[in-house]
């Protein structure tokens, strides 16, 4: 039955009250039914038209074959489905959710069946109704406005349409169409399919034959389809459920009957599934049943798995150690083969004897690693050359420097020197000594790895160059100073380079700035190292007075400041030479300029 109860109705709603008389049944609920009705089911009916009370096409009811659900026809046929109760609402009405309007409930047992509502503010004036063109509607009275406002429309769009994809179509209103087969399904009519006639519906690819095997698979998020020819027990599990359908081969799909929680019921349908839509929200799962080679590779037992394991595990670890078998098998023959040359080295030395296992405690190398390391021995990795033979840089695995010392068949070293830098530096490692990381005696070569000294050797630093450079132009303007004030030379355009044993030159061409000059090389141009001491002299004296050699003016004579610097040390006045201005720049200048001076 269904019981609706209204707070405040219009005057056309009265006329058609007139016309129905009230009945109490026996759950106490109060209805209202036309006065010569004598069917006791109760549902909505649409009016005429707007202005015309009188019965209309449209009818809105609880359908009580199979589980209950909700359904809209239009005379005979019908228009719309809001699918059955889940326990929390209708499963295909979505936007029927709480709301502080009112509250909402189905009650469905051995003596009642009927949807009610109740409003939380019993001022609050609310009615649902059927709309003579099928749209059922709840309304609430505004009183501000002294009219009725549209809440909610129970029909939101066209995959509403009843059976709109027919038997295992699937709408969808975002899709473009909005019909689709269920996956493993295809259309019964492709080409009406092709022009947006979807009502043949779809059907299997694999036809059930009720053979061992066929399971279920789930879609999740749906409106369940109609369950006019279904069956429901509120007090079997969902797994009890599968196994029910699955013992029924005419069984195609099962469900729970309420969601609520972890889920319970048992709902299953027995012919084709019509008028499923998919739901953005609110929907609930379906599990379908498929062939077995529809179905997805389900995950083996316990035992099966266990099984599977050995028999993966077991050929790996066979290959696991026959590779490190062969591994140390070549390990060992590569290290025999180093210690058989060693020992032929050694014997060559011992009167052939080559009981020396006691020296060969060192790593022994390829030959061919060696050559890879340092690009063949080729002549950019060249360091150097001494009596024993040529060194290279080389790199192991890319990241490891190291010297490699190549015997020379043309040195003057041989065997038994070879030998004895490998017992000697292998025995001894000493921090202060090169170490030696191992040696090779593969190919008839002779080689020696060490650790690379990245500033090679002493001689580089204390035998660089002889070379002498005389500036010739040494003055202010040519020092230069960084952001620290360290000061740097700079101009050489008149700088000349003298062998270890020169110590100066003639030039007829006299270069440089006079005031700077020294006199023999301003007069005759004659220049040595000297030349640029007295170049340093006037700069540095220049420093400490502030002021220039050729510019300076004193009211007791005409001479330059060298010429005033010697008189006033003649006086016994040197200290009224220094600049009587910021004395700790002064100073600072003096000692940084201090680390130009010749030498």
């Amino acid at each position: 039955m269904v019981a609706l109860l209204f707070q405040q109705v219009d005057i056309l709603s009265l006329v058609s009250l007139i016309l129905e008389v009230p009945q109490k049944i026996d759950s106490g609920n109060l209805i209202m039914r036309d006065e010569n009705d004598s069917d006791p089911e109760n549902y909505l009916c649409s009016w005429k038209s707007e202005d015309d009370p009188s019965v209309g096409e449209y009818t809105f009811h609880i359908d009580r074959n199979g589980f209950p659900q909700e359904i809209l026809r239009k005379g005979i046929a019908i228009q719309s489905r809001g699918g059955p109760w889940n326990g929390v609402r209708f499963s295909g009405t979505p936007n029927l959710k709480p709301n502080p309007i009112y509250k909402f409930d189905f009650v469905s047992n051995d003596k009642e069946l009927y949807y009610h509502y109740e409003l939380f503010n019993v001022s609050v004036a609310s009615r649902m109704i059927l709309h003579p063109l099928g749209n059922l509607q709840r309304w609430t009275w505004i009183e501000k406005f002294q009219i009725w406002k549209l809440y909610l429309t129970a029909q939101i769009d066209d995959c509403d349409r009843y059976a709109l994809c027919g038997s295992y179509g699937s709408c969808n209103v975002d899709s473009s169409p909005a019909c689709e087969c269920l996956d493993k399904f295809q259309p019964k009519n492709k080409k009406e399919w092709d022009v947006a006639d979807w009502s043949s519906g779809c059907e299997r690819k694999v036809r059930l034959s009720c053979a061992d095997g066929e399971g279920f698979v789930m879609h999740p998020g749906l409106k369940l389809p109609d369950t006019q020819r279904s069956w429901f027990s509120r007090n079997v599990s969902l797994d009890e459920c599968k196994r029910v359908c699955l013992k029924n081969c005419s069984c195609t799909a099962y469900s729970n009957t309420d969601i609520r929680g972890s889920g319970s019921g048992c709902l299953l349908w027995f012919d084709e599934l019509i008028d499923i839509r998919e739901l953005k929200e609110n929907g609930q799962d379906l599990y379908i049943r498929m062939a077995a080679s529809e179905l997805p590779a389900a995950p083996p037992s316990a035992k099966n798995w266990r099984s599977r394991l050995w028999w993966m595990i077991i050929p790996i670890l066979l290959m696991t150690v026959i590779v490190v078998g062969l591994c140390l098998w070549g390990v060992r023959k590569r290290r025999k083969k180093h210690t058989e040359g060693v020992r032929r080295l050694y014997a060559e030395n011992d009167g052939g004897s080559g009981n020396r296992d006691d020296d060969l405690e060192l790593p022994l190398f390829d030959f061919i690693t060696l050559a890879n390391a340092t690009n063949g021995f080729s002549i950019d990795s060249k360091l150097g050359e001494g009596g024993f033979g040529p060194v290279y840089k080389g790199i192991l695995d890319k990241r490891n420097e190291i010297a490699v010392k190549r015997l020379s068949k043309d040195s003057t070293q041989g065997p038994k020197e070879f030998k004895n830098e490998v017992s000697c530096i292998a025995q001894l490692q000493h921090r202060n000594l090169v170490k030696l990381l191992g040696c090779s005696v593969q190919e008839g070569e002779r080689l020696l790895v060490y650790e690379y000294m990245h500033n090679k050797s002493l001689d580089l630093f204390i035998f660089d160059s002889r070379l002498r450079i005389i500036h010739r132009d040494l003055k202010a303007s040519n020092v230069l100073l960084d952001h620290e004030m360290n000061p740097k030379i700079s101009d050489f355009g008149t700088a000349r380079i003298c062998g270890e044993t020169e110590t100066g030159a003639n030039t007829t061409r006299v270069v440089g700035t006079y005031g700077y000059m020294s006199p023999e090389y301003a007069l005759d141009g004659i220049f040595s190292v000297k030349s640029d001491v007295y170049s340093f002299g006037v700069l540095l004296l220049e420093i400490v007075t502030g002021k220039r050699n050729r510019n300076i003016t004193h009211q007791d004579h005409n001479l330059n400041l060298l010429g005033h610097a010697w008189r006033t040390y003649a006086h016994g006045k040197v200290f009224d030479l220094v600049d009587k201005g910021d004395s700790s720049t002064s100073s600072y200048n003096y000692l940084s300029i201090t680390d130009m001076a010749p030498r």
